[in-house]
């Protein structure tokens, strides 16, 4: 029976919050907790050393923190340290598969991977059936509220909030021209076919390109080892309907709070709507989630997934206005917990968020609703119940 569990801290920071949002459920379930302290290593591994018991201990980790190859988990025959000590190792994967191939090879054997997109089991399904894979748990949120106790509108000074960084596509342009001019078209075809078909799945339509382009055809381990090479395409993508949203709003004359890296470079009529904040780590971004009205979200290409955006936006008082998933589509209900936009009518979005602002009404229903949704399904602590409840538990 599990009754101890390891987690990892001080890497990634998102991560790092993660993990500490899940470990505070574990420890009331009466789970022994260790942080795996990733910023000294050497000195957390040791005690790793002492924590660890065959058979009662379990690891849960964000993108393959703890079996990724890290030189002090691997010992001199290759041998990763959770699989040496029969630790069975959980690893929750926050980005689409194909940016982590390189990590398979030091899988210990006991290894169970969680998506956060419904699409990404598809895909591991189709090209890793091996891979023993655990329930579909998308990403959650984490409120900073006291007592139920949201922010008012008088309380949020801001009228939109958007948390997160921006690239300019302009950035990718090397990337996209490195090899020839028939290269550099046959990826701008992609990334164009993206911009005309936002609900279109990334590996889906890589895919499809692949098989229509490649001379000769292309078999399913020529797919899935080339996929990887493509991850541009998906940070381009991303970013590029990220600025196009932000961009749309402040041309319009709406005032949006940026909290991230890169927004000065973002290429507008009207820099002067965009409110510049400082980078964030993630209890700051709540906290400036807390001082919106709306909370914008632009989701990194998760079609049948969620982020973590837009929970914590319904669990901080401020009423999301997020693009199209499948998933989202579900569980939630539009102009009740959200307000739903398409990438390819962003024309729409200002008139729709100025609509809002002027119905102090509707805002504080939607705030509600959302937060009493939100707060039923989709906090961490559910999350860590349901890894409690659908792995840990079976065990033996």
């Amino acid at each position: 029976m599990i009754r101890k569990l390891v987690l990892f801290t001080r890497g990634i920071e998102t991560l790092w919050y993660f993990s500490e949002q899940i470990g505070k459920t574990f420890q009331k379930l009466g789970y022994d907790i260790f942080y795996f302290d990733q910023c000294k290593e050497y000195d957390s591994f040791s005690n790793l050393l002492d924590f660890c018991e065959p058979r009662v201990t379990a690891a849960v980790s964000f993108n393959f923190d703890g079996c990724s190859g890290e030189d002090y988990m691997i010992d001199s025959d290759g041998i990763n340290f959770f699989e040496a000590r029969e630790i069975p190792f959980i690893n929750i994967v926050v980005d689409h598969p194909f940016y982590y191939h390189k990590f398979l090879p030091f899988l210990p054997k006991d290894y169970t991977q969680i998506s956060i997109d419904r699409d990404h089991e598809a895909y591991l399904k189709r090209f890793f059936p091996w891979m023993k894979r655990g329930p579909f748990l998308p990403l959650a949120g984490t409120t900073i509220c006291k007592n139920d106790e949201l922010p008012g509108w008088e309380e949020r000074p801001y009228d939109v909030v958007f948390t997160g960084n921006y690239t300019p596509p302009t950035d990718f342009v090397n990337v996209i021209t490195r090899i020839d001019d028939e290269y550099t078209q046959f990826y701008y075809d992609i990334i164009n076919d993206f911009i005309q078909h936002p609900h279109l799945g990334m590996h889906q339509g890589l895919i499809q390109h692949l098989k229509d382009n490649v001379e000769g055809g292309i078999d399913e381990n020529g797919l899935r080892d080339t996929l990887p090479n493509m991850i541009f395409i998906d940070l381009y993508v991303r970013h590029y309907f990220r600025g196009e949203v932000v961009k749309t709003l402040v041309d319009a004359g709406l005032k949006v709070a940026c909290f991230g890296a890169g927004w000065n470079r973002l290429d507008c009529k009207h820099p002067e709507n965009i409110i510049n904040g400082d980078v964030q780590d993630s209890y700051g971004c709540l906290q400036q989630i807390c001082k919106g009205k709306i909370s914008l979200n632009v989701m990194p290409w998760f079609k049948d997934g969620a982020h973590d955006r837009v929970f914590n936006s319904m669990l901080n008082g401020a009423v999301c206005f997020t693009d199209w998933s499948k998933y989202l589509e579900e569980e939630l209900e539009n102009n009740r917990h959200v307000m739903f936009y398409e990438l390819d009518e962003l024309e729409e979005l200002p008139d729709r968020m100025r609509a809002l602002l002027s119905d102090r009404e509707k805002w504080e229903s939607i705030q509600r609703q959302a937060y009493k949704k939100a707060k039923a399904d989709h906090t961490w602590e559910n999350r860590a119940n349901r890894i409690h409840k659908e792995i840990l538990c079976k065990i033996v």
